[in-house]
């Protein structure tokens, strides 16, 4: 059975993969008023771009993903157990703190947020809205006994 989740970002949507599609109505409808339509041609364009965007937002929704539950914290590809983590500390450290997700830094327009680990090491995590997630972690650490 799998935990309730108490914060999660989904990475990103899927609407952006309509994009291709309305772009290749609107030159459909343009070309229109300019004489034949090639349908054929546009109908190309919508479900390339369309397939191209669905690749894109399936690797956003896998990277950039964030959700939390009572027993783990995954950020994008990276899961970490909530029992490692011992507090949530408002300053975010000058330099040296791994960002977790399996990235070299938390992901664009990603907020961070530190964390201090049992092994006395601090990490990024990251969200778009870091002070919901700040919060959740904060009543999780408060309400998890010491190992």
């Amino acid at each position: 059975m799998s935990e309730p989740v108490r914060y999660a970002e989904p990475g990103s949507t899927w609407w952006p993969v309509l994009w291709g599609p309305v772009f290749a109505a609107t030159g459909a409808v343009l070309e229109l008023g300019t004489g034949p339509v090639h349908w054929v041609a546009w109908a190309v364009v919508a479900v390339a771009l369309a397939g191209l965007t669905a690749g894109w937002v399936n690797a956003r929704r896998r990277v950039c993903s964030v959700e939390l539950t009572a027993k783990t914290l995954r950020q994008g590809t990276e899961t970490l157990a909530v029992e490692r983590i011992v507090g949530v500390p408002e300053k975010i450290p000058d330099a040296g703190a791994r960002a977790l997700g399996g990235g070299w830094a938390a992901p664009r327009k990603m907020d961070e947020v530190p964390l201090e680990l049992d092994d006395g090491t601090t990490v990024l995590a990251w969200a778009r809205n870091a002070p919901a997630l700040r919060a959740a972690l904060d009543s999780l650490v408060e309400s998890t006994p010491p190992s």
